[in-house]
């Protein structure tokens, strides 16, 4: 049986602001499954912003194991990441768990992935999924040559460019700002 897979999220820090965003596709093969998926979670009142793509159930496994690092942790966003990025490679079950993960707080981005992998991702632009590269050229170019816009526009327009190119990605989405 086909596993429903959800797609791109970027989020991008400029200017002093961090800001996530997803669009709402989720696939089952090739076959649009639902358009209008939620895949970022805010967590500590917007404190940190969470974002994922991969197979849906995997994704909110992994956001719960990251919600108890959290809180293991004293709410030290850098720390629970390492920490679940080392269960998530060396726990039977959730070293099958095919997902990949965005956390952002206002002092950090990262990427999060199964192969024990915590990345602080370069001109502070991070992305997954399958219409990630294209966001994340998007992303590049108006920091590099746009740079008056603002974060929140930076990552609507890497999403919409990614929608129009990848046939995974939808104009389906949900922005969140990191308070």
């Amino acid at each position: 049986m086909e596993r429903i897979k959800s797609t791109t999220v970027v989020a991008i820090r400029h200017n002093g602001e961090v800001v996530i965003g997803a669009d709402g596709q989720a696939t089952l093969g090739n076959t649009v499954a639902k358009s209008t998926v939620k895949k970022l979670r805010v967590l500590q009142g917007g404190k940190i912003v969470t974002g994922f793509a991969g197979s849906t159930a995997d994704a909110f496994t992994l956001l719960e194991k990251f919600e108890e690092k959290l809180g293991a942790f004293g709410n030290n966003m850098k720390r629970a990441a390492v920490e679940l990025a080392k269960e998530w490679r060396t726990d039977r079950m959730l070293s099958k768990l095919e997902a990949m993960m965005i956390v952002a707080d206002q002092d950090d981005i990262l990427i999060i992935s199964g192969t024990g992998d915590v990345i602080e991702p370069d001109m502070e632009i991070a992305t997954i999924g399958s219409g990630s590269m294209y966001a994340q050229s998007a992303a590049r170019a108006m920091k590099q040559f746009a740079p008056q816009m603002s974060a929140e526009e930076m990552v609507r327009e890497s999403l919409n460019i990614a929608a129009d190119v990848c046939i995974y990605t939808n104009h389906n989405l949900v922005i969140e700002k990191v308070v």
